[in-house]
C-alpha cells in the first residue's frame, strides 16, 4: 500500500488506516476478541500500519486489543489513541465515560493506562479526544509535550477540534494531526478546517469516512437501529431523514458503476484526492470489508471528475445533525 505523511514532522502511515472502534463498541456488542485480532494482523499483512482506537471504546478494552493484535509487529506500525475523559471503570453498569477531562496532571495519569493496555514503551499519536471547556488548550497542549520530551508520546494530535483552538495548541507544540468526521456525506472541514491545516502542515485523519456506513449503500431507507448501535440516536439517521437522504446514497453508487468500483471505494478514493494529507480511517470488523477499504488503491479519479464529483455533492441537501445534542456539545466549534 501507497504511504502518505501525516503533519510537518512528516509521520509516515498507510495511506488507508483502520478504525478499531467497532470492533469493541458502539456499533452493536462488541465483537469475537481473537476473530478481530485476525482481521488486524491480515490488515498489517495487507499493508495497513495506521490503527486507530482510544481509552473510552469499551471503555479500555479497545486499546487492549489492538495492544495484543500488533504486539509481534509493533515497531512496524503506528498507533494512536485518545485521552480526555474521566476515570473509566469496566463495569457495564457504568456510564460509558465519566465527562471531560483534560487537566495536565490526569493527562499524565491515564497515558500510563494506555501505555499498559497498549503493551507498548511509547503512544505514536496521542489525540485530545475532546475539547474540555475549563482547560486551556496551552495547557493541554504543554501536558503533551511534556510527554513528548520524556518519549512516552511521539506526536500530538486533537479531534473534533474547531479553528482557534487548533491555533492555540499548535503554539505551544505542533499539531501533527487533526481527526474529525469528514466524507462525502458530511463536507464542512471543507469551509474552515482544510485551509487551516494546510496552512500550518497539519494532517487530517477522517473518521467515519464512510458515512458511518450510509455511503456504502447497506443501509436501506427503513433500516432501524438496535438500541446498542449508536447510530439509533443520531438524527442523520432518524426514519423520515433516512429515507430523504438516500439521494446520496443512489449519487455514489451512480458514480461506482461508472468507474467499475464499489461505493465505498468512491467515498475513500474521493476523500484521497482532496489533500495529500488526508488519511481516512475505515472500520471494519470483516474481512472482505477489509479488502474492500483497501482496494481503494485502485480508485483513481481525476482533477476533472472531482471537482465535477463536488459539484453535484453541494446540490445535494443532508438532513438531521450528525450528533445527538449531547453529543453535539461536546464538539469544538
Amino acid at each position: 500500500m501507497k504511504k502518505r505523511f501525516l503533519g510537518n514532522d512528516q509521520l509516515k502511515v498507510s495511506s488507508i488506516g483502520l478504525g478499531c472502534m467497532r470492533m469493541s463498541w458502539s456499533y452493536g456488542e462488541a465483537k469475537d476478541k481473537n476473530e478481530m485480532i485476525t482481521l488486524i494482523r491480515k490488515a498489517f499483512e495487507s499493508g495497513v500500519t495506521f490503527f486507530d482506537t482510544a481509552e473510552v471504546y469499551g471503555p479500555l478494552v479497545n486499546e487492549e486489543l489492538l495492544g495484543e493484535a500488533v504486539q509481534p509487529f509493533r515497531d512496524e506500525v503506528v498507533i494512536a489513541t485518545k485521552f480526555g475523559f474521566k476515570s473509566l471503570e469496566r463495569d457495564p453498569d457504568k456510564s460509558r465515560w465519566g465527562g471531560i477531562d483534560s487537566r495536565p496532571e490526569h493527562i499524565k495519569k491515564v497515558v500510563e493506562g494506555s501505555l499498559q493496555r497498549l503493551n507498548t514503551d511509547h503512544i505514536d499519536l496521542y489525540y485530545q479526544h475532546r475539547i474540555d471547556p475549563n482547560v486551556p488548550i496551552e495547557d493541554v497542549a504543554g501536558a503533551v509535550k511534556d510527554l513528548i520530551t520524556e518519549g512516552k508520546v511521539l506526536h500530538f494530535g486533537l479531534s473534533e477540534t474547531g479553528v482557534t483552538n487548533i491555533r492555540k495548541a499548535h503554539e505551544v507544540h505542533p499539531v501533527t494531526a487533526l481527526q474529525s468526521e469528514y466524507s462525502m456525506f458530511y463536507r464542512n472541514p471543507e469551509k474552515d478546517i482544510l485551509p487551516l491545516l494546510e496552512e500550518l502542515g497539519i494532517g487530517l485523519v477522517p473518521f467515519s469516512p464512510l458515512g458511518k456506513g450510509f455511503l456504502t449503500g447497506k443501509i436501506k431507507s427503513d433500516t432501524k437501529f438496535d438500541s446498542s448501535d449508536f447510530r439509533s440516536t443520531v438524527p442523520r439517521f432518524a426514519q423520515e431523514n433516512l429515507k430523504a437522504n438516500m439521494t446520496i446514497v443512489d449519487f455514489v453508487e451512480s458514480v461506482a458503476k461508472k468507474k467499475g468500483i464499489t461505493p465505498s471505494q468512491v467515498a475513500l478514493g474521493w476523500l484521497l484526492a482532496q489533500k495529500p494529507w488526508i488519511v481516512p480511517i475505515p472500520g471494519t470488523t470483516k474481512l472482505e470489508r477489509l479488502e474492500e477499504n483497501i482496494g481503494v488503491a485502485n480508485a483513481n479519479f481525476t482533477t476533472d471528475e472531482i471537482t465535477k464529483i463536488n459539484e453535484q455533492l453541494s446540490a445535494i441537501k443532508i438532513h438531521g445533525n450528525r450528533y445527538s445534542p449531547a453529543q453535539e456539545k461536546m464538539v469544538d466549534k
